[in-house]
């Protein structure tokens, strides 16, 4: 039988090293108290924001903010959701401190080797959504029906490009950090390190709006989380999640927005009614033909 954090699956040999300074099998029992109280600083932060805007606020302009914020119709309510991320991955950084005794950084893997994979799959995943950009559009898109000021896009892109790497970076520290380090130095089989944070992932996706559809988008975030869970496994770090993820993101909220709720970024929106299951399924699919090429992607780039 193999020891906990040794996978049985060549290709995750890196994997052994990333989840090295999460200890233990011993120490697996502190994931569950350590989400509860990472949770519980979350929310008391976000309070303590939220006190600290109805001080500086006018009673309407807060009332506006809290309405921009829920809709994701403006860009100040977007930048805020984004923003807000911040909170949670600070949380789950003061719980790997006190709680877990190891650097913040461990959740991450080797610094320079995180930093180096995630810039050269971030330019591989760059350049193969130039290439299916050119191709002839598909009739699976929704029409745009809504397009903002190039000029005023340009301005808030630098700091809408830095929200998007804080909300997509913090959820990566989370899911392929925090818990899949921690269900790996107890569980040798991928199908807990990698299957629970995907289930969760997805289930935190659930769209209500959605009906009974809503079950597609929960597969395709799962769907993301094991591909994601994937590539750290095999490169030791979270940089090609990361990148990942970013750029999914970023085309999703800054460039055509198909989610009314997070459109006040993009430069155009195409919204997709999510009760109609037809175009749901058809976007999905096509989603996830683009997230199995970008997978590929990934693996040449890193060579594993």
């Amino acid at each position: 039988m193999n020891r906990p954090g040794r996978s049985p699956i060549r290709a995750y040999r890196a994997h052994a090293k990333f989840i090295a300074p999460a200890g233990d099998s011993a120490a697996a029992w502190r994931l569950i108290p350590g989400l509860v109280m990472a949770a519980a600083l979350y929310l008391l932060m976000l309070w303590a924001m939220q006190n600290l805007l109805q001080i500086l606020l006018t009673p309407d302009q807060f009332n506006a903010f809290t309405l921009s914020v829920q809709n994701g119709s403006t860009a100040m309510g977007v930048l805020y959701l984004l923003f807000s991320f911040g909170f949670l991955g600070l949380a789950i950084a003061i719980v790997t401190a006190q709680m877990h005794q190891r650097a913040p950084l461990t959740l991450i893997g080797p610094p320079k080797a995180a930093l180096r994979q995630g810039i050269a799959v971030l330019i591989g995943l760059i350049l193969l959504s130039l290439v299916i950009w050119i191709l002839p559009p598909s009739e699976v898109l929704a029409p745009i029906t809504d397009s903002k000021p190039i000029g005023r896009w340009l301005m808030l892109l630098p700091v809408a490009l830095l929200g998007i790497l804080i909300q997509t970076s913090t959820e990566e520290l989370i899911f392929r950090g925090y818990l899949q380090q921690q269900l790996a130095v107890r569980f040798d089989t991928p199908l807990i390190w990698m299957g629970l944070p995907a289930l969760l992932f997805g289930l935190l996706h659930y769209r209500p709006e959605a009906g009974d559809s809503a079950w597609l988008l929960i597969l395709w975030a799962a769907l993301f989380s094991l591909i994601a869970a994937d590539l750290t496994a095999r490169a030791g770090t979270l940089g090609p999640a990361i990148a990942l993820h970013f750029l999914s993101n970023a085309i999703a909220i800054l460039f055509v927005a198909q989610d009314p709720a997070l459109s006040g970024l993009a430069l155009y929106s195409a919204p997709m009614d999510l009760a109609d299951p037809v175009a749901l399924r058809q976007a999905l699919t096509l989603d996830i033909a683009l997230l199995g090429l970008g997978w590929l992607t990934a693996r040449l780039v890193l060579r594993r």
